[in-house]
């Protein structure tokens, strides 16, 4: 199927976007969040967090690695830029088996932790509002996940 972008003129745009794509999605998927600082990876996750209807307001995980966030389903929001170049498996299987949606920044430095099925989203910074979100679904269920968006 390939790639899927959409573009977005501001955040509210961005995080519809992101409250609509948890409609499609179910316990134990997995997305990472790829994109440059000040992207919109936590505008994104907020959309998200949004859908799930999660009352607490979302923050980036930075120091913290992982930060859980109770909804309709339980939100994983991961920071795993301070595991580059570790071996440590923080037990992402718990998270990426469990019965919530996991969101994975810096992605990269836990390849082989990762499953094999997820959907890779990349934000690109087009202007101070307009953003790029770009869905890459690895797996039939994901593209049938990008297909209804």
């Amino acid at each position: 199927m390939g790639k899927y972008k959409v573009e977005t003129s501001n955040a509210e745009e961005t995080m519809a976007l992101a409250e609509k794509l948890v409609s499609l999605l179910k316990p134990g998927d997995v997305l990472t969040l790829e994109g440059d600082l000040g992207a919109g990876k936590t505008t994104f996750t907020k959309g998200i967090a949004s859908g799930l209807a999660i009352k607490r307001t979302l923050s980036s995980p930075t120091f913290t690695i992982i930060k859980e966030y109770e909804g309709i389903m339980p939100l994983y929001h991961m920071d795993v830029y301070r595991l580059e170049d570790s071996d440590e498996d923080i037990g992402f299987d718990e998270y990426f088996n469990g019965n919530g949606i996991t969101v994975v920044e810096w992605a990269q430095f836990i390849e082989d932790y990762l499953p094999v099925e997820r959907l890779n989203i990349t934000i690109k910074y087009l202007d101070e509002q307009s953003r790029v979100i770009e869905f890459d679904p690895i797996g039939e269920h994901f593209e049938q996940v990008v297909k209804g968006l």
